[in-house]
């Protein structure tokens, strides 16, 4: 009895999914211009491909954020565990943990009394995360939520009144537009308490090719992420999307430092989702992402608006990406 009321509860969790993610879709295909959510990139075949992404030679990021957790984890510790009182380590976007990772078994190794709460809604992915961590780091409290990173801080909160060190790396601060970056860092400030710290990652301006060939690479990796979204809709909303009438697009502009990404309509066609027809105007594109680069005067910045006190900067060798530290005081 209680596993078939687990059962149905599962059931209609998924549901629930379902209808939210269905409701968004219809709702940003029906704008002008029309958009989808990048967070629904991120289904087992988007896991797998952004996995492949990560491994390119083009996509800097990885190994410049790498290069910080692999030589810097030092630094990182330090300011964390000052006061040497127990904390949760929240990740948000947590993936498969292979820069934190490094930050994880140095804590472990020097004993420090902290639990660490993966944040992902992926639940492919965290299931690899836990499974992976467990026999790598087989000492680690871990606890695994899986939904909206506002709504586990709030769960993470409810778990545990120790102090919290929010880990936001990758440049995932990246994928929002600098008004909605402000609203999200004061939103978390808002749910953390003082003396929390929060370490994020953030990609730097730089030559606008190494940007370009970065999300656009020759091999079609990036295109095959971005159109798999349609692939996603299209296997869980039984929409019938035709992959091959829509191609990747991509732009960076250096004066703003915005990087985004398109799938344009290669014809004038239609496309059924849920009984409802969306029409589409051939070239007219969907606007699926973007992915902002800084300067450090746009980090200090957002800083200061949302409200944390800046601890430290930690560049890696390139001087192209930086992981801040800041602190609520």
């Amino acid at each position: 009895m209680k596993f078939g009321l687990q059962s149905e509860h599962q059931q209609d969790n998924i549901s629930q999914t379902i209808q939210k993610f269905r409701q968004e879709v219809l709702e940003d295909l029906g704008n002008t211009p029309k958009k989808l959510s990048s967070k629904y990139f991120y289904d087992s075949i988007g896991d797998n491909l952004f996995q492949q992404i990560m491994a390119m030679q083009t996509y800097y990021l990885t190994n410049c954020e790498l290069d910080i957790f692999k030589n810097k984890t030092a630094d990182i510790a330090h300011f964390i565990k000052a006061d040497e009182e127990p904390f949760d380590l929240i990740e948000l976007g947590a993936g498969d943990a292979m820069k934190s990772s490094y930050l994880l078994r140095r804590l472990i190794d020097q004993d420090v009394n902290f639990s660490y709460m993966p944040i992902d809604i992926s639940g492919n992915i965290l299931s690899l995360l836990k499974t992976n961590l467990n026999k790598s780091i087989p000492n680690l409290e871990i606890t695994c939520l899986k939904g909206e990173y506002f709504e586990m801080i709030d769960q993470a909160t409810a778990l545990s009144s120790r102090r919290k060190v929010v880990l936001f790396l990758g440049s995932n601060i990246g994928n929002m537009e600098l008004e909605e970056a402000t609203q999200f860092c004061s939103s978390l400030h808002q749910k953390l308490n003082v003396g929390d710290y929060l370490v994020m990652g953030f990609d730097l301006k730089k030559h606008p090719q190494t940007i370009l060939n970065a999300y656009d690479d020759p091999t079609g990796i990036t295109a095959k992420f971005n159109l798999n979204l349609l692939a996603r809709i299209n296997r869980e909303l039984e929409a019938n999307f035709d992959l091959n009438q829509f191609e990747h697009y991509q732009t960076y502009d250096p004066l703003s430092g915005a990087c985004r990404s398109y799938l344009i309509s290669l014809a004038a066609q239609q496309v059924i989702i849920d009984n409802q027809h969306i029409s589409f105007l051939e070239n007219e594109p969907i606007y699926m992402e973007i992915s902002q680069k800084f300067s450090d005067n746009d980090i200090r910045q957002l800083a200061h608006q949302s409200g944390f006190s800046p601890i430290s900067e930690l560049y890696d060798s390139k001087n192209w990406f930086v992981d801040v530290i800041w602190q609520i005081k």
